[in-house]
């Protein structure tokens, strides 16, 4: 249908907090936290910035690579699990601040695996009979806000950021979809491993809530790992099947950045660790916004060329997983 990637783009904050700065905060050190999840550094938002002021910029990045302008746009996307305000969402608010006109939008909260949700959706609601010609696909975190700073097997691995990428029908039947095969996916009665336990409707927010610490991240490490690895495996291999193509064709595999561990266990398992992109180490877990930076990045230093081959897969809190096969 002609359906293909428009462009990209990222924002990232400029403070970075380092391993040795949270020697100073925590019970921790580099070589733990290198050993245990690969990350060296992460970036931190400002106290006064939000998730939909990075994504906005993130937008307006990838509008500038695409060549396009925001009133061109017929349709946002957000994938967050750290909203503005329980309402309104963030994609009315990144449409107000990137100046997008009236266009729908709406959220998705599949939290890490949300990008490859949103791709997902878009996609499919690009070739309904709705037929939106341009969608804008946002993925905008300030993982920092849900952090407990006290608690060390979590405070090392998140950081913040945001990732776009403009979707555009150019309406050629000649042109290749940027859409080979995809998978979405989730198990709900494993929901408890990764958890925010309070601040929605089942435990609104009090001061007991917030004395015992339960608006900050929980997680089951040793349990989030099996999972992570054994979803996203199986999602990778069932699209790779589904599409007929062979590991040997693909030219990018790019994995949620949740943790190095993670990716060389699913790379190895698929066969795959020489095409593996990484920064995990530079951002952390940024959550949705993870594989979004990953392509801009590959996209923004002519890494990645028309018609190669990109397989993405994500994780997250849900439990939710996904997988995606891009032709680019």
């Amino acid at each position: 249908m002609g359906i293909r990637i428009k462009g990209t783009g990222r924002c990232i904050p400029e403070k970075i907090l380092t391993n040795e700065d949270l020697e100073k905060m925590v019970d921790t050190s580099d070589e733990w936290i290198v050993t245990r999840t690969g990350i060296k550094e992460r970036h931190i938002a400002e106290a006064e910035q939000s998730s939909s002021d990075l994504g906005a910029q993130a937008a307006l990045n990838a509008l500038e690579n695409a060549g396009l302008t925001a009133d061109q746009i017929d349709l946002i996307i957000v994938s967050t699990v750290t909203p503005d305000h329980a309402f309104p969402s963030v994609s009315a608010l990144i449409q107000k601040k990137i100046g997008a006109g009236k266009c729908p939008c709406f959220d998705i909260e599949a939290a890490c695996s949300g990008l490859l949700y949103a791709l997902n959706t878009a996609y499919g609601m690009m070739a309904s009979p709705l037929a939106y010609k341009r969608v804008l696909v946002v993925a905008a975190e300030k993982m920092t806000s849900l952090v407990d700073w006290q608690d060390r097997s979590t405070c090392v691995l998140f950081g913040d950021a945001a990732a776009a990428v403009v979707l555009e029908n150019d309406g050629d039947p000649n042109t290749p979809d940027f859409y080979i095969a995809g998978e979405v996916a989730a198990d709900g009665s494993v929901s408890d491993i990764l958890i925010v336990p309070a601040g929605g409707s089942r435990t609104p927010a009090s001061a007991e809530t917030v004395a015992n610490k339960q608006h900050y991240i929980q997680m089951g490490g040793p349990k989030t790992f099996q999972l992570a690895v054994t979803s996203m495996v199986s999602a990778c291999r069932n699209v790779l099947e589904k599409s007929g193509v062979s590991p040997d064709e693909i030219v990018w595999a790019i994995p949620h950045q949740a943790n190095r561990r993670i990716i060389d266990a699913v790379a190895g398992k698929l066969g795959i660790p020489e095409k593996v992109y990484l920064n995990v180490d530079r951002y952390g877990n940024t959550s949705s916004a993870s594989i979004g930076i990953c392509l801009d990045e590959l996209n923004r230093e002519g890494k990645i060329k028309k018609g190669d081959l990109i397989l993405t897969a994500s994780f997250g809190a849900g439990l939710t997983w996904a997988a995606l096969l891009i032709r680019w």
